[in-house]
């Protein structure tokens, strides 16, 4: 039996509405893989860098976006009596925090608060906070600014910040309106060693391009297939 096609406008116009959107988003997709590509060579870029001096003259001009990502040499003191753990921060199947301590920039009234590393939580008493070492005096680190330490999805009422506090999520803006101490607009993963046992295995920001690729390819595949279904169903319409 011969094959033939039959139109119909219906269905020709739905096909093109389904093409058009699925090669519209399919196009944004890439975009946002692209730009999001561009975002992790400039990362790479920057943490390859030689680390920038970062005193008190450099955090009064600080621009937190400029400086993301950057590797920085800091020199102060540390002030323990502040110091917060973030919950829920797993490491290699472990539950643990993550010890947050200001650091009081040398010759200023400046604090940075450092991320110092992990350490592993007592799981027999949760609310006992670790032993760990901070040392006294005149400290000179080296770490990573980042805008903040990572957020978690934060259930029930969040906990106060006070000196010791185990907190889901820390904004350096409330713990400078809960400890009256003056921040820099961001914090620093310290990547040197200071001798107090800390794991400082950071994960890697991820900025999702495969999802985006993965994404993209779905959306061309929905503009793909309804237009061959468009055309198969056509044919086999065509053939009665």
């Amino acid at each position: 039996m011969p094959f033939s096609f039959r139109f119909r406008l219906l269905p020709f116009i739905a096909m093109l509405v389904v093409v058009a959107i699925g090669i519209s988003l399919g196009q944004w997709q890439v975009r946002r893989a692209h730009e999001k590509e561009s975002i992790e060579r400039r990362i790479s870029e920057r943490e390859s860098a030689p680390a920038l001096q970062l005193g008190d003259r450099a955090l009064q001009q600080a621009d937190v976006d400029a400086l993301e990502f950057s590797q920085v040499a800091i020199k102060g003191e540390f002030q323990p009596g502040w110091t917060i753990y973030l919950d829920n921060r797993p490491h290699e199947g472990k539950a643990g925090f993550y010890v947050m301590t200001p650091l009081k920039i040398a010759g200023s009234g400046r604090h940075i608060m450092v991320a110092r590393g992990w350490v592993e939580r007592n799981l027999a008493d949760r609310s006992r906070l670790p032993d760990i070492a901070t040392p006294a005096g005149v400290v000179e680190l080296t770490g990573v600014v980042r805008q903040h330490a990572g957020r978690l999805l934060q259930l029930g009422q969040a906990a106060a910040i006070r000196p010791g506090a185990i907190v889901q999520n820390l904004d350096v803006a409330d713990m400078a309106r809960a400890s009256g101490l003056e921040f820099a607009p961001f914090i620093v993963e310290q990547t040197s060693g200071t001798g107090d046992g800390l794991v400082r295995a950071w994960p890697k920001p991820s900025q999702g391009v495969d999802k985006h690729w993965g994404y993209a390819f779905q959306w061309f595949a929905l503009a793909g297939t309804a237009f061959i279904f468009f055309v198969v169903t056509g044919f086999k319409r065509g053939s009665q």
